[in-house]
């Protein structure tokens, strides 16, 4: 065996591997390693433009061709005018390297034709020095794209979903979690405030954005979006996971309240009684994830005034009154005794319930209210 056929057949083994592990398309890595080796042909050997390259898939012996297309007569790049004066160059059709004259060409093949193509071997002897480094880089570029693709088509249903991961680097702004096949970028910024992220610990994290960069996949993280109440919600409890519990709207101030508003298909079934569990069993370990956040669950109704009043928790003995449902104002009254807790730390309550409800929702105790009809 010659060491041309050697460095082939070694060359097709060492691809059919590589092809075999990373479940890359053999015609993807062969079409790459053509168009590569005629680049480097091009670069090393010849500046002309007509050369193909021909990859024997059984032995792996590449062999270079310079291709001429037969022509009437050789057309050369012209230099047009317009009326402003300004000079374009328009390339012939066929590149100025691969025309061959009919009667040139009839010299080599006598019953040639024109629009007929002619070739003739020019390979180097030794193409197979670069063709072996020309194929090594090929094949970890499209190990690469491959690997990078596979992660990209794996992770791209994962979007707005829930994820545990491992914490496995952090640097002055990030926490970089390991999620497998790749890393998830979780923002410090995206964490819940005042908790402590350890490292080397399991974390659940809400996958945010799945997108496609330079450099692989960037699948971005959060603990602080509304989404990722939502998806505890339903990895917690069974009802809300088979769609017997709706979930019909989130509102969050991470770290400080959130308020999820909850409705059951099934009369039978208790929303919010399901959600707690028996001693609060079943919202235990979504309160414990949450780090101390307070979590109102809200029974929605399709009375806007109702949904608001429920929404006011912890307040209680609430009255709502909605002058002009199409302006999606509405007036919440309160007693001097449940005000503090109709507001909220620094307003959070009302604020939530008004986002949770679409109201914009103004608050009065019952004695502004009297004080006022008695003007």
């Amino acid at each position: 065996m010659s060491k041309q056929q050697s460095s082939g057949s070694e060359l097709i083994k060492a691809l059919n591997v590589l092809v075999e592990e990373k479940n890359i398309s053999p015609d993807v890595v062969f079409e790459a390693l053509q168009l590569a080796l005629q680049t480097a042909y091009k670069k090393n050997f010849n500046s002309k433009t007509n050369v193909r390259v021909d990859i024997n898939r059984e032995t792996g012996d590449i062999k270079v061709y310079s291709y001429y297309i037969v022509v009437p007569e050789i057309k050369e790049a012209e230099l047009v005018e317009d009326e402003e004066g300004n000079i374009t160059r328009i390339e012939p059709e066929i590149n100025r390297d691969a025309q061959i004259l009919l009667e040139d060409a009839q010299k080599k093949v006598p019953n040639i034709k024109v629009g007929e193509t002619i070739e003739e071997e020019v390979t180097p002897k030794d193409f197979g020095r670069v063709a072996a480094g020309t194929a090594k880089q090929v094949v970890m570029q499209k190990i690469r794209e491959a690997e990078k693709n596979s992660v990209i088509e794996e992770f791209s249903d994962k979007q707005d979903e829930l994820m545990i991961g491992m914490v496995a680097m952090e640097d002055q702004n990030n926490y970089y979690i390991d999620l497998g096949r790749t890393r998830g970028i979780l923002p410090k910024r995206e964490t819940i405030p005042g908790e402590q992220i350890i490292m080397g610990s399991n974390i659940k994290v809400y996958v945010s954005k799945v997108e496609s960069g330079p450099k692989g996949p960037i699948i971005k993280l959060s603990r602080n979006n509304y989404g990722f109440v939502k998806r505890l919600f339903e990895h917690e409890i069974p009802e809300v996971a088979n769609g017997t519990i709706v979930i019909a709207g989130v509102a969050r101030e991470p770290g400080i309240r959130t308020k999820i508003a909850l409705y059951s298909i099934n009369d039978r079934i208790d929303a919010i009684g399901s959600c707690i569990g028996e001693r609060g069993s079943r919202i235990a370990g979504i309160l414990k994830e949450l780090k101390g956040e307070k979590v109102d669950l809200v029974l929605y109704s399709e009375d806007p005034a109702e949904y608001i009043k429920n929404a006011m928790t912890p307040a209680k003995d609430v009255i709502v009154s909605i002058p002009d449902a199409e302006v999606r104002n509405a007036l919440v009254i309160v007693g001097s005794d449940n005000l503090s807790a109709a507001i909220g730390k620094k307003g959070s309550n009302i604020k939530l319930a008004s986002k949770l409800t679409k109201y914009h929702l103004e608050i009065k105790t019952m004695e502004e209210i009297q004080q006022a009809g008695n003007k």
